[in-house]
């Protein structure tokens, strides 16, 4: 490790130093070492960076090292633009602030009702994760006070603009004092971004980590195809390499549709995620995909923003992206923590442009395969490991996961290998069991206590 990656080269509390290392921090990500110091500064910020690349971390340190826990009111602001971003968001800037007394950090997203929000507003915060459109209600209800604000931060700005919420945003910025740090984390940078900001930051410090992956890390494979034989090309890609999971981007909603319903009328365990489904829909087909309870999730790209699926085996452009930076962020997502990832794009003659644009940003050309020389595997469908049953009941009837996997292991006589993930939320739980015990494990869960009561479940598939 250099000297000039370690965090304690860093002004930061030796509290602070010491939970870093405990989390396993050992050394700072490029964007880390290119912003930190700049943030630590005290001074206005654009930094262009995609996800997975540390972002998170760097400006959840520039908020907690100027806090004061003994200040109750909210000093940092982080705006997000989908529920799961900020969900993680929250979660990091909790794992972070474990070492300092009493930090209260508070979701605010919609899809969830607003009464437990305003109370919890009531009782105060020091830091506020939130989505535009639910930030916006509360300072319409003046159920927020955020004059206090001293570091406010856009995340993942370009997408908040591409959904629609500038207006939003231009809202909630008007409401923080005007005497606060503004950072603005981006995974791309066009024109109207730049426009957009110049309104919102002082005199900005700008830091560009290069989004290119290195080519040992990610095998990219392009395969030319008739716009015809496109979602049929799909199912062999998925058939040949049988990746334990992985997304396929499509670049419009009724492609992501139509291709999902083809997959699964060929066996293939597959959701689709896109913009029309509900905030629940949206949950429900997170939580299945994350658990490997489907192997293929067909999303689009506003939709998959903000994902975090940790382990990827491969990422499938059924449609070549026309924005070149918009393929690397897709392509990013697999590969990840050290594991080899694996890209592979469809291309009809009339995308070769786009394909071209790629080549020059990555400085070489990309290598062309075709359809014929994958290995048909029939009857060997990508059939998911698990399956998901969903409990009516959560965190509200005070379940843990805990309970849920002594019932199915001690009660019920499950070995562990056979319970994959457990998800509690407010009002309902999911649970992964191994696809082939599954409906008995659940027939048997329904009639046993947990908790000492009995709780209605359904199996989902």
């Amino acid at each position: 490790m250099s000297n000039q990656t370690a965090f304690n080269t860093l002004p930061l509390s030796a509290p602070l130093l010491s939970n870093l290392d405990s989390l396993g921090y050992k050394e700072m990500t490029p964007i880390q070492v290119a912003s930190l110091p700049i943030i630590l500064e005290q001074r206005d910020l654009i930094a262009q960076a995609k996800t997975g690349s540390g972002k998170t971390a760097a400006f959840s340190l520039g908020i907690l090292a100027k806090l004061n826990p003994t200040y109750f009111a909210i000093q940092g602001l982080v705006i997000c633009p989908t529920r799961e971003l900020a969900d993680q968001v929250s979660n990091e800037l909790r794992r972070l602030a474990r070492s300092i007394e009493n930090v209260k950090v508070l979701t605010l997203c919609g899809g969830t009702a607003m009464r437990p929000q305003i109370a919890s507003l009531e009782h105060g915060a020091h830091i506020v994760v939130g989505t535009p459109g639910r930030l916006l209600d509360h300072i319409g209800r003046g159920s927020i006070n955020l004059n206090t604000v001293q570091t406010l931060v856009l995340d993942e700005a370009d997408r908040m603009v591409d959904m629609g919420f500038y207006e939003d945003i231009y809202g909630i910025v008007a409401a923080c004092s005007p005497r606060r740090q503004t950072l603005l984390f981006s995974a791309t940078y066009p024109d109207d971004i730049r426009k957009a900001s110049e309104q919102f930051l002082r005199d900005p410090a700008e830091v560009k980590v290069e989004s290119q992956h290195n080519d040992s890390h990610i095998e990219q494979l392009f395969y030319l195809v008739t716009p015809e034989e496109r979602n049929a090309a799909v199912a062999r890609l998925l058939n040949h390499y049988q990746p334990a999971s992985t997304i396929a981007f499509c670049n419009t909603k009724i492609h992501c549709k139509e291709l999902t319903d083809e997959l699964q009328a060929q066996g293939i365990s597959a959701l689709a995620l896109h913009g029309d489904l509900e905030q629940r829909d949206r949950d429900d087909v997170l939580v299945r995909f994350a658990n490997q309870s489907c192997s293929v999730l067909v999303a689009t790209d506003v939709a998959a923003r903000g994902l975090d699926i940790q382990t990827l085996g491969a990422v499938i452009n059924v449609d070549v992206s026309k924005d070149t930076e918009v393929h690397i962020h897709r392509i990013g997502r697999t590969g990840r923590a050290g594991e080899k990832g694996l890209a592979l794009s469809l291309a009809t003659p009339g995308e070769k442009k786009w394909v071209k644009l790629i080549e020059e940003y990555q400085g070489e050309a990309v290598r062309w395969h075709e359809l014929k020389e994958l290995q048909e595997n029939p009857g060997n469908a990508l059939q998911a490991p698990m399956v998901s049953i969903c409990i009516m009941g959560g965190k509200k009837d005070k379940l843990r996961p805990g309970d849920l996997l002594g019932a199915l292991t001690a009660d019920i006589g499950l070995r562990k290998e056979q319970v994959g993930k457990i998800n509690v939320f407010e009002f309902m739980t999911y649970v992964a069991l191994d696809r082939h015990i599954a409906e008995q494990a659940m027939e048997k869960l329904s009639r046993s206590n947990i908790k000492g009561r009995q709780f209605r479940m359904r199996i989902i598939y």
